[in-house]
C-alpha cells in the first residue's frame, strides 16, 4: 500500500507500507491471530469487505507512532528541518556519531 501525505509545507511524501490482506469472513475465523500479527510485526492487516469500505487492524504502538510523525509534520518549519536532516543521512556524507559522542559534543554528559 502506499499513501501519499500532502503536508503544511507543500511536500508530499509518499510512504509505502507492507500490509497482509484478508477478507471479513476470514478474519473473523481467525480474528486473534491477526491481532496477534499486526501487534508483533507492526504490519497492518487490511480486511476487505464486499459491499462496504476496507478496513484496517493497525497496533495501537503503531498507530500512536503514525499520530506523532504525523504532528512532527504538521509545522512546516518543522517538515522541512526533518525532510533536510533525512536527505542528509541519506546522502552518507555526514560521519555518524554514537549518542555517547552527541552527548558530550552538546555538554549532555552524564554526570556520575
Amino acid at each position: 500500500m502506499s499513501v501519499d501525505v500532502d503536508s503544511p509545507a507543500r511536500h508530499v511524501y509518499t510512504v509505502s507500507v507492507q500490509a497482509m490482506e484478508t477478507t471479513y469472513t476470514q478474519a473473523r475465523a481467525k480474528f486473534a491471530a491477526l491481532c496477534d500479527h499486526a501487534a508483533s510485526s507492526l504490519e497492518p492487516v487490511v480486511i476487505r469487505r464486499r459491499g462496504a469500505e476496507d478496513v484496517a487492524i493497525v497496533s495501537a504502538a503503531e498507530l500512536r507512532s503514525l499520530e506523532a510523525t504525523l504532528h512532527e509534520l504538521r509545522s512546516p518549519r518543522n517538515a522541512a528541518r526533518l525532510m533536510s536532516a533525512l536527505a542528509r543521512a541519506r546522502s552518507r556524507k555526514t560521519k555518524p556519531q554514537s549518542v555517547a559522542d552527541l552527548r558530550r559534543q552538546f555538554g549532555l554528559s552524564k554526570k556520575s
